[in-house]
Formats: structure tokens, sequence, C-alpha cells
């Protein structure tokens, strides 16, 4: 049941960030292999990272094809929408779209991933509550960095809405949560927590302080 959870979560994840990923390649006008790869190095990059640093080689994403189908097919569905969508709305109501829909994705992407990190953490022989977050949020994170830097963008994570906190309070839930209430629902609550804190920084501009030039 934990693990057939868990991988509703990583397909769930890929899903988001290939959206997101594509959304982004979208907007930097990049072609349909951009599109593509960008939405695949969204979804499967902090996985990637993870699978790196815990060993796990070669990583999944070279073991089971469904996530680079999944990838490709969400980046190929999100193409086809916005290209017919694109003659029929005003550039300004097409560009709320893109920033909604990246603020969906991007959240539902960094909760399922984050779980999916912390959950590779607990497998291990050896773990503690520092590896399990870094696990987390490494692969919570780590997607939409490289999507960024890709696009030649300032990594998200680093200027908007306390995005990696919110990752970060999700996985010490995730990792504490299973010592006393059912694994699945510690996962839910943990998801939960990621996205409500997500939504509320972005609803109330939260963001940490900064030096302004």
């Amino acid at each position: 049941m934990a693990r057939d959870f868990i991988y509703v979560m990583d397909l769930l994840g890929t899903c988001a960030f290939a959206i997101s990923g594509a959304m982004t390649a979208i907007q930097q006008g990049l072609d349909l292999f951009g599109i593509m790869i960008l939405a695949l190095t969204t979804a499967a990059g902090g996985g990637f990272i993870r699978d790196l640093t815990i060993g796990n080689l070669p990583p999944v994403v070279f073991r089971d094809p469904v996530y680079i189908i999944l990838s490709f097919a969400t980046a190929g569905v999100v193409f086809a929408v916005l290209k017919l969508q694109r003659r029929r709305l005003h550039l300004e109501r097409l560009k709320n779209i893109y920033e909604r829909a990246l603020l969906i994705s991007d959240t539902l992407g960094l909760a399922a991933f984050t779980i999916d990190g912390v959950s590779a953490g607990r497998s291990l022989a050896q773990t503690n509550l520092f590896l399990s977050v870094f696990l987390g949020v490494v692969t919570g994170i780590g997607g939409g960095i490289l999507r960024d830097l890709f696009a030649g963008k300032k990594p998200y994570v680093f200027v908007r809405h306390v995005y990696a906190l919110a990752s970060v309070a999700g996985a010490v839930a995730a990792y504490l949560l299973p010592r006393w209430i059912d694994f699945s629902m510690a996962m839910m609550i943990s998801f939960g927590i990621i996205v409500l804190l997500r939504y509320l920084a972005a609803h109330f501009r939260w963001d940490l302080p900064r030096i302004s030039g």
C-alpha cells in the first residue's frame, strides 16, 4: 500500500513538473524539441540528483521508461493545447494562464517529489532526519533549478515565495509523522503542508528577506 502510494506520488510529480517545464519552455520561445527536453529535465532532474546522491544507479528514470514517456506525452499535450488557445486568447489573459498553471504544477510537483525523496531516504539502511530532509528537498527542487538554468532564468527557488522552506517543512513532517500515524496518512498530511504553505506564500506574497540593490 505504501509503495503504491509513493508510486502515485512519483507519477503525479512527473506530470506536474513536466507541465511546469513545458510552460517555461514555451514562455522562453523554445521549439517543440526544446519543450520536450525541458519538460523531461524538470520532471526527472530532482530524482536524478537524488539517485546519484544515494548511489541508486543507474537512476530510476533510465530503468523505468514510464517517466520519459509520461514527460514527453504531457509536454506534447501542453504544446497542443496552448498552440490552439494562443489564437483565441488575448496576450494578457494568456500570460495569467501561464502564471497560474506554473504555480499549480510547481506546487504539486514540489509536494509529490519531496514526499518521494523522503521515502527514498527511509529505504536506506542508515538514515537520519538530515539525510531524509536533504533527499526530500533536493528531489523537490532539483528539477526546477535545472529547468530555470536551462531556460536562462534565475532559479525560482532562490527568489520567490519561500519555495524551498515549504519543501523543508513537508520533508520534516514526512520523516517524523510515520512514528505516530499510518505511513500513507503521514505522507498525505505532509503533502498537504507543502501545498498549503506554497499557496499561502503566493497569496500573501511571503518572501524571505533580501538586500535590494
